[in-house]
């Protein structure tokens, strides 16, 4: 099947905690003053993606892994998770502070919501000054500290803040406590789940007035207590190579720092492949096909694609495969 490089028309979610950089910065068609999320490839339940360009223009990305599995995903990806899309991928807006939220691991998330656990990474795209994220405790934390920290309001106390500027990657394992801050803005890659336990969240409320649901209970079995240093990516940049950035059991990226035309040949790979325009703006293509991306657009390149042509004169890339 001639499977060309495929973009999808952005699913943009409203949050509490959004702002307007999604509109401004990508050009994201959003008519509402708090878009915190746009969602650009996915097959969650109630929010799948639509393709908008070429002949399967109109199509759910969930019609075409049903029709054409293998040549969509690749053999492997099939045997492991059969016709689910394994991925889903968004752009961030944080213009005010997230939630302080973990997620259960596969395990846990099976159990309780049928669903798989959630883990994922952030590449940092643009950053505020002074702005910072929350990635897990600031020392080794016991069940019960952490039971008093909450019911003492000083849970924030105990967590590690990190600043951020554009360039900078972590990896959010399950059970990870985290939060996005204020004035951050990135890609974020993760596991296909809506699963998310929020443990504090600032008093604040919805624009119905309510404080919004909290998942306590729930989160106390999910929660790795210890203190880890394991969240930051280090990874090279060299120009015009493919450069290793994350490789964990559900998904691996790469960056692509490029500043020339590109070719490279992916018959061994059995896994379709996506890029996440980060900066700049570039034209990739199959044989049956090319598609052109700018900053905050992602292409999706179908598992029977034998090689990958890349023109730029400038482009920094986010290539995902599993």
């Amino acid at each position: 099947m001639n499977l060309y490089p495929l973009k999808f028309n952005p699913i943009l979610k409203e949050r509490l905690w959004g702002g307007t950089k999604l509109k401004e910065l990508f050009g994201k068609p959003s008519t509402s003053e708090i878009t915190g999320e746009s969602w650009e490839l996915s097959t969650v339940s109630g929010d799948v993606s639509v393709v908008s360009n070429g002949d399967f223009a109109g199509t759910s990305l969930q019609e075409l892994i049903d029709t054409y599995p293998t040549e969509l995903l690749g053999k492997s990806v099939v045997e492991r998770f059969g016709t689910d899309f394994p991925i889903l991928i968004k752009f961030i807006d944080a213009k005010q502070d997230l939630s302080i939220q973990l997620h259960p691991n596969d395990a846990l998330a099976k159990e309780r919501h049928n669903s798989f656990g959630k883990t994922e990474m952030w590449y940092i795209m643009d950053a505020d000054p002074g702005a910072e994220l929350i990635v897990g405790f600031n020392k080794d934390v016991s069940k019960q500290e952490y039971e008093n920290s909450l019911e003492n309001d000083t849970l924030l106390d105990l967590l590690n803040y990190e600043k951020v500027r554009e360039g900078d990657t972590f990896f959010i394992n399950t059970g990870k406590i985290h939060a996005i801050g204020a004035g951050v803005l990135l890609a974020e890659i993760q596991q296909t789940s809506d699963v998310t336990y929020r443990v504090f969240d600032f008093n604040r409320k919805d624009k119905e007035g309510n404080l919004r649901e909290l998942h306590t209970e729930l989160a106390f079995d999910a929660i790795d207590y210890e203190k880890k240093d394991d969240f930051k990516v280090s990874y090279p940049k060299e120009r015009n190579a493919v450069n290793a950035m994350v490789d964990c059991p559900y998904f691996k990226t790469n960056f692509l720092d490029l500043d020339k035309d590109i070719v490279f040949d992916i018959k061994h790979r059995d896994t379709f492949t996506i890029f996440m325009c980060v900066a700049g703006t570039a034209t990739i293509g199959n044989a049956f096909g090319k598609v052109t991306i700018q900053k905050g657009e992602t292409t999706l390149l179908p598992a029977n694609s034998d090689q990958i042509e890349i023109r730029t004169k400038g482009t920094k890339l986010l290539e995902v495969t599993i």
